[in-house]
């Protein structure tokens, strides 16, 4: 990964074959306090039905950040996430077991050949469309178990799922009905024509499912989680790790929760001199826990600032929403709450301390619970509180949101000013929420 010159904006439109970490080419480096445009296709279903693929997304090339160095954090501060395509599909995923091995978001191999992650063609649309190149045979590790088709009006924030007739016209015109990049390597999942449920009206908000980064070792894209990481353990495949432990390596870029959007700061470990930010899996909606585990991946632009924070003891990705993301219980105290909360204190002879913000710690792990309990620790480990302290401040000030099941959730606390200074976060938090 060698250094290049430092830009103060930086336009990114080339993709790894769904892996990250060190050994990835970087997309470029971009200053401190720079600005990073990136251009993404969709993750997920693309990549997964495409065989040559080495994980469930296609994410970006890393982008090296200026003066980003082990046991810094970066601050990623999404300014815009624009969905190009114009129509999706995606469901509950059904998969062909002669397809792959141990995994089959990895490890893929012809059914009928043998050839392992096999150059493909198009032939035609449906579930058998894609053909592995050596021997023409259907070489997709997925169909649908229930799939529909989703059209966009980006307008009015809504989408549509289509009719048998509808999912087939767009089918035909699917690269370009999807605004595939001319550098992505996917098959664009309309291919599939999928059209169960048709006529439901959905809400729109884009979100990004896959960012943050480098880890210190190499893992498909997809798996950079405690969750689907669960999938690595064993595995006789190239990224396959012995124990849990290996898994500790991981920087949790694959979240999938939707409040990481526009107006949105996340703020990242770096595990890699550089950083190695990098961007995936655009989402045009979502549902707290993707129940489908997979929902409306779509291509699309995401601007975003990036500043580099000195010396955080950061485990993990901590999320700072836009307020109105917050739960209720975990805002920034309004002006009259302050104020009552100092009367309160006058009448009791207690000093209030009012002075607090908001963090979302994530956490993963194999379940809900497993993700909870990792959350608890890296909210100790970044706060130096104690898990009976967390455990406290998160019931009275906050909570867990689950971002995907089986296992990544959102802690939400308000930590007093004076903490938040120790962990070195205060700057950044006081920011996005103008305190």
């Amino acid at each position: 990964m060698a250094q290049t010159e430092v830009k103060e904006e930086l336009y990114v439109d080339q993709y790894t074959l769904g892996l990250v970490g060190p050994d990835q080419e970087w997309a470029g480096t971009v200053a401190d306090g720079g600005t990073v445009t990136t251009y993404t296709p969709p993750g997920c279903w693309g990549p997964m039905v495409t065989p040559s693929f080495r994980g469930g997304h296609e994410v970006t090339r890393p982008i090296r950040v200026e003066g980003a160095e082990v046991g810094d954090a970066v601050a990623i501060h999404i300014r815009d996430v624009e969905v190009t395509s114009m129509a999706t599909s995606t469901g509950s995923m059904a998969e062909r077991d002669e397809a792959f091995g141990d995994d089959p978001f990895v490890d893929h191999r012809c059914p009928e050949c043998g050839t392992t992650w096999p150059d493909s063609v198009v032939e035609g649309t449906g579930e058998d469309a894609i053909r592995c190149a050596e021997c023409g045979a259907n070489a997709s590790s997925f169909g649908f178990e229930y799939g529909y088709t989703v059209a966009f009006d980006h307008e009015n924030a809504v989408g549509i799922t289509l009719d048998k007739d509808g999912a087939h016209a767009l089918a035909t015109d699917a690269e370009r009905v999807m605004d595939i990049p001319e550098n992505a390597r996917q098959h664009p999942i309309l291919l599939y024509e999928p059209d169960e449920m048709p006529g439901t009206l959905g809400r729109l908000r884009p979100f990004i499912g896959n960012i943050g980064t480098t880890p210190p070792v190499t893992m498909p894209d997809s798996h950079n989680a405690g969750d689907f990481g669960q999938n690595l353990i064993g595995a006789d495949h190239d990224y396959g790790v012995e124990t849990e432990a290996d898994l500790d390596l991981r920087t949790d870029g694959h979240m999938d929760v939707p409040e990481v959007r526009a107006g949105a700061t996340l703020i990242c470990p770096v595990a890699v001199d550089g950083g190695g930010v990098y961007v995936g899996d655009l989402h045009a909606n979502q549902g707290d826990g993707e129940l489908s585990l997979h929902t409306t991946d779509v291509s699309g632009t995401v601007t975003m600032d990036v500043e580099v924070i000195e010396d955080v003891d950061l485990d993990g990705p901590v999320l700072l929403p836009n307020e109105e993301d917050l739960p209720f219980i975990s805002k920034p105290y309004s002006d009259e709450e302050v104020a009552a909360g100092d009367d309160l204190g006058a009448e009791h002879g207690v000093d209030v301390d009012t002075d607090a913000a908001p963090i979302q710690v994530i956490g993963s792990g194999a379940t809900v619970n497993d993700a909870t309990q990792n959350a608890f620790d890296r909210a100790g480990t970044l706060l130096g509180m104690s898990e009976g302290e967390v455990r406290a401040r998160c019931t009275f000030t906050g909570g867990v949101q689950i971002g995907r099941l089986p296992g990544v959730v959102q802690l939400d606390m308000l930590v007093p000013a004076d903490v938040l200074a120790e962990s070195g976060l205060d700057d950044v938090t006081r920011e996005q929420y103008g305190l």
